[in-house]
């Protein structure tokens, strides 16, 4: 969630090493100018791998939108990529957030799986429900069913 992604305190607690923000603002000149307004971050945690100096946490940010046609299998492969090499070193924790922790992150967190572990699209998505409850939009689980598609051909 966007709370334990902004609270340096409870990352330092946790151990995380690693955070996969799944909205991150997009980075046009007002946002890199600090002139972005409220309406512009909307549905985003602005955070950016400054923001957690000094807590040696290796930083990504995907820009996302909430509008629910958003392409967000653009980010799988890079999600995937940057999940798995973090979890192959036993002292890594991985924190992946959105601002809710119910689509985006967990979007990603599901392509992993299949990606990186070899499980279908409902293997992967059952897996996840066993621990905690998860609400991918709609367009999010066509786009998931086609990478399964994908690596079923592969």
């Amino acid at each position: 969630l966007k709370e334990t992604a902004r609270d340096r305190d409870k990352l330092k607690e946790m151990g995380i090493t690693r955070i996969l923000n799944a909205a991150a603002p997009k980075k046009n000149l007002k946002f890199l100018l600090g002139m972005a307004r409220e309406k512009d971050l909307l549905g985003t945690v602005n955070t950016r791998s400054r923001y957690y100096r000094g807590l040696h946490i290796t930083y990504c940010g995907l820009p996302s939108s909430y509008r629910r046609c958003f392409d967000i299998s653009k980010y799988f492969m890079p999600a995937a990529k940057f999940t798995d090499k973090a979890l192959r070193n036993p002292m890594s924790k991985v924190l992946i957030h959105c601002t809710q922790g119910l689509s985006h992150s967990a979007t990603l967190f599901l392509a992993y799986l299949m990606i990186c572990h070899d499980m279908m699209v409902e293997e992967a998505f059952d897996h996840v429900m066993k621990v905690r409850c998860i609400r991918p939009y709609f367009g999010h689980l066509r786009q998931l069913a086609f990478l399964n598609a994908d690596l079923v051909r592969q």
